[in-house]
């Protein structure tokens, strides 16, 4: 791909996505639509697919950028749910998509037919989290989707390397196969963690807001390439470090956490367009080979439906049965009589209430109902990973050509544009239908945020009356109790917004008003009012984050606090420097 090609696609994604935000559309959607048009163009030319670009390249900035939105909090909450989808149902899906391509070609052979399994395993949550972010799936439902997102693809990419390796003639044993796969997660969430560590110390103690947002550029291609040289997995590095840094976000300056928020967008928004660009761009070529490749385009193609349905119906057995199933055994486990004897021994409840296994029980996992379990279900769309692992597939094997590989390209490719515009287009009308739809949640969140901004205004009123004296001595008793008389009154009027719904103008909130003798009234200086404000809000974003440090706060009702007393933080340095200037 030159670089004219290059620019080409990019702008063409870029101009299809704006025009499909504008409209309220899936863009992902759109743009694999419009590039599959284009695909069939003679004019057009071949776009080839390095699929080390794609996962070196463009996977690790995405990833990363998902990690640092998801809450860490929510996502431990639902760990196991995300377990099972993101590892459990890759390997099933894997070979259960494997034995059904060997029984109906077995040309490919059974490592073949395996590596096409893992090839389309992965499902991606691009389309599906922007759908269901639109129409306001249930926070715990976009919480599974997209941690399952997260660590599904190295689950996916460790098979790859397994079923590749055997194709090649390697001989695997079943533990060299879980050794793989302990490895790849203990060294990639080391790895992940460790730059993690690295990074969030690096962005405390250097306040350029513009190093920090640079460095956070360059973390998701370092740690992938740390975590697949040290034989880890390199998508466990980076999403464990995008979770790190993105959990302590808050403990780094404002102007950094303001300044990379848009940049991630942009990224997001360029590679997303690009990625789902080349899925569509690539589907006219994949056809012409598959007709002069060995196993022909009939049996290829008629592969690739049966691998469609089967990608189709694993996934809600699997995300049934995997839901219910441990509940049905804890149940019936708990209804036997040598156990309910035993909870009802003293020293058992004596046991259960010491602090150490109180902290070590997570809790029970977030409950869904039967209507939420069939979003999730029908969200298998498949995405860049399927992409890369196609093309990555060789042509030659130990034993020489390997002449399934066109045939598990087109398969891999129908099946990820088949699940996009299938499950894509027709998940919207499936949430309303099932009116999985959370219309409460923004009034809890806006509950939230006005007990936090209360509690906050409460804390810091008690914070400054304990350090008066303190301040008093350094800028003058007189002029200080003026001063915080006026802050005080501000704070008290913000609150006053926000419960009585903003009926108040702006103004208001900002300035109150002041006869002509207050304001004759001795007060701090501007540097030192300047000062006195930043410390409080300091203050007050520590009382935020205490809030959601235990447990009281959702992280992303933190965020939006946060992103408010950010804002007050610039204006008041805008205003600094604004009269400084003059």
């Amino acid at each position: 791909m030159d670089p004219a090609e290059l620019l080409l696609i990019l702008a063409g994604s870029l101009a299809v996505s704006a025009f499909a935000r504008w409209r309220g559309w899936p863009a992902p959607l759109l743009v694999v639509a419009v590039a599959l048009g284009v695909s069939f163009i003679p004019a057009v030319p071949s776009v080839e697919i390095d699929s080390e670009v794609v996962l070196s390249v463009i996977l690790p900035p995405l990833l990363y950028s998902a990690a640092l939105d998801v809450s860490f909090q929510n996502f431990s909450q639902s760990l196991r749910q995300i377990r099972r989808l993101g590892i459990g149902l890759v390997v099933v899906t894997a070979l259960v998509v494997g034995l059904v391509a060997w029984w109906l070609v077995p040309a490919l052979t059974l490592p073949g037919a395996l590596l096409l399994g893992a090839v389309v395993s992965p499902p991606d949550a691009v389309s599906a989290s922007s759908i269901g972010r639109r129409l306001g799936l249930p926070r715990r439902v976009m919480t599974v989707l997209s941690g399952e997102s997260l660590i599904n693809d190295a689950a996916s990419l460790t098979l790859f390397k397994v079923f590749l390796g055997i194709l090649a003639g390697g001989a695997l044993s079943f533990g060299g196969v879980l050794w793989m796969f302990v490895l790849a997660i203990v060294v990639g969430v080391a790895v992940g963690l460790a730059i993690g560590v690295v990074v969030q110390f690096v962005r405390m103690h250097v306040p350029d807001s513009v190093v920090g947002t640079t460095l956070g550029l360059l973390v998701p291609f370092g740690a992938y390439a740390a975590g697949e040289a040290l034989g880890g997995s390199g998508v466990l590095a980076v999403v464990a470090a995008g979770l790190f840094v993105g959990y302590n976000s808050p403990k780094t300056g404002y102007r950094t956490r303001l300044q990379e928020r848009p940049v991630w967008a942009s990224i997001d928004l360029l590679l997303e367009g690009f990625v789902f660009a080349l899925i569509g761009l690539q589907v006219a070529d994949v056809f012409g080979d598959v007709a002069t490749g060995s196993l022909g385009l009939g049996p290829s193609v008629m592969l690739a439906a049966a691998v469609f349905v089967t990608v189709l119906l694993v996934r809600p057995v699997f995300v049934f049965a995997a839901y219910y199933r441990p509940r049905l055994q804890r149940r019936a486990f708990r209804r036997l009589p040598v156990i309910q004897n035993l909870g009802r021994q003293p020293v058992i409840q004596r046991l259960r209430r010491l602090p150490v296994l109180r902290k070590l029980d997570a809790g029970p996992e977030p409950e869904l109902s039967w209507r939420e379990l069939v979003v999730i279900s029908w969200t298998g769309m498949r995405g860049v990973v399927t992409l890369a692992s196609a093309a990555a597939v060789p042509t030659m094997v130990m034993s020489g050509d390997f002449a399934g590989r066109e045939t598990i390209i087109l398969v891999a490719f129908c099946v990820t544009v088949g699940t996009l515009l299938l499950q894509g287009l027709s998940l919207p009308r499936v949430i309303r239908r099932l009116d999985v739809i959370d219309r409460g949640q923004d009034d809890r969140d806006s509950v939230e945020e006005v007990r936090v901004f209360e509690l906050s205004v409460r804390e810091t009123n008690d914070y400054i009356d304990q350090h008066r004296d303190e301040w008093g001595k350094k800028y003058g008793f007189e002029q200080l109790d003026e001063s915080i008389a006026i802050l005080k009154r501000q704070y008290e009027r913000q609150v006053t917004v926000l419960l009585e719904e903003n009926e108040l103008d702006q103004q208001d909130i900002d300035a109150p008003d002041i006869d002509t003798a207050e304001a004759e009234k001795p007060r701090l200086s501007g540097p030192q009012l300047t000062s006195l404000r930043r410390e409080l809000i300091d203050y007050r974003r520590s009382i935020v984050l205490h809030q959601r440090n235990s447990g009281d706060l959702d992280e992303e009702v933190m965020r939006s606090v946060l992103q408010g007393l950010d804002a007050e933080e610039l204006a008041l340095d805008t205003s600094t420097v604004t009269r400084n200037r003059s």
